[in-house]
């Protein structure tokens, strides 16, 4: 996969981007689970926030009838947590991959149950493009073409270090 999907190189850069991004104003950070969720935890202890939020989107999927019980697995053991008023707040939306534009549409229907938000942004280390929904990015680290076969998982190592892995589709 070489240089260009080193997803540390590209937290690096979504790390400084959020760094110019605060002179501009404050913000509360959300990661989508499970990716996104961990991407928001190190951003937040990187920059000294006071807190981060995750979102479950299990329950928002427009697949939730194909997903099934793999949508109440993942519910379960990282469920959406949103430590300060959303009502008002810039909400910065992270995730590790950014395809269709349906787990983001989800997102924002999860996000939304909780208030009403003055701005939401959108922050991701990779942009597959192919969107399906009218939704791109405030800021990703990369764009990056892949096979419609092929699915770009973001993984964690037991320090803290991203790496991308590339898996095939199976259906």
């Amino acid at each position: 996969m070489g240089q260009m999907m080193n997803a540390e190189l590209l937290y690096t850069k979504l790390l400084e981007k959020l760094r110019q991004r605060a002179q501009s104003g404050p913000f509360e950070l959300v990661g989508l689970a499970m990716g996104g969720a961990w991407i928001a935890e190190r951003l937040a202890g990187d920059l000294g926030l006071a807190h981060y939020g995750v979102i479950n989107v299990a329950f928002h999927r427009d697949d939730y009838a194909e997903k099934g019980m793999t949508a109440l697995r993942t519910a379960s053991t990282m469920s959406t947590h949103l430590p300060f008023e959303v009502n008002g707040a810039t909400v910065i939306l992270i995730d590790d991959v950014l395809l269709t534009g349906r787990t983001v549409r989800a997102a924002l229907n999860e996000l939304f149950d909780f208030g009403r938000p003055a701005a939401v942004e959108l922050m991701v280390l990779a942009d597959r493009g192919k969107r399906e929904l009218p939704i791109s990015t405030d800021f990703s680290g990369e764009e990056i073409l892949l096979p419609d076969r092929q699915i770009l998982v973001l993984e964690k190592d037991d320090a803290g270090k991203f790496s991308f892995q590339l898996e095939e589709r199976t259906a």
